[in-house]
């Protein structure tokens, strides 16, 4: 087994078993639930992967560190957020999200939601 095949295999596995556990995948449109914002997830960490001090100083509603957190590029911005799952919900606008790194991630947006690119990336 060459190892392209073996890292594509690793990639597909771990998608495969963060998408049996969270709710929303790559190319979803949410909407964050206390900060009124909305953006399309660009990765998905199965549980909260950032510092200790990122999460005493930004996380502030202390949500649970074991279950999925979203990497979001937000709606008519420029930056991206890191968003526990609780804290988000599906937008339901069905419009695509505008940010500048949009394109560097997805090769598209259909029925809803952004098309994942492939390679590349």
């Amino acid at each position: 087994m060459n190892s392209r095949f073996r890292r594509l295999s690793v990639v597909t596995l771990r998608d495969e078993m963060i998408s049996r556990t969270a709710r929303f995948s790559i190319g979803d449109l949410v909407h964050h639930k206390l900060f009124d914002y909305r953006g399309v997830v660009y990765d998905v960490d199965p549980q909260f992967s950032l510092s200790d001090e990122w999460y005493e100083t930004v996380a502030r509603s202390r949500p649970p560190k074991n279950q999925p957190w979203y990497r979001v590029l937000v709606d008519n911005a420029t930056h991206e957020t890191y968003v526990a799952e609780r804290n988000v919900e599906p937008d339901l606008t069905g419009d695509p999200v505008s940010h500048p790194l949009v394109e560097y991630f997805f090769s598209g947006f259909r029925a809803g939601r952004h098309i994942r690119r492939v390679g590349g990336n």
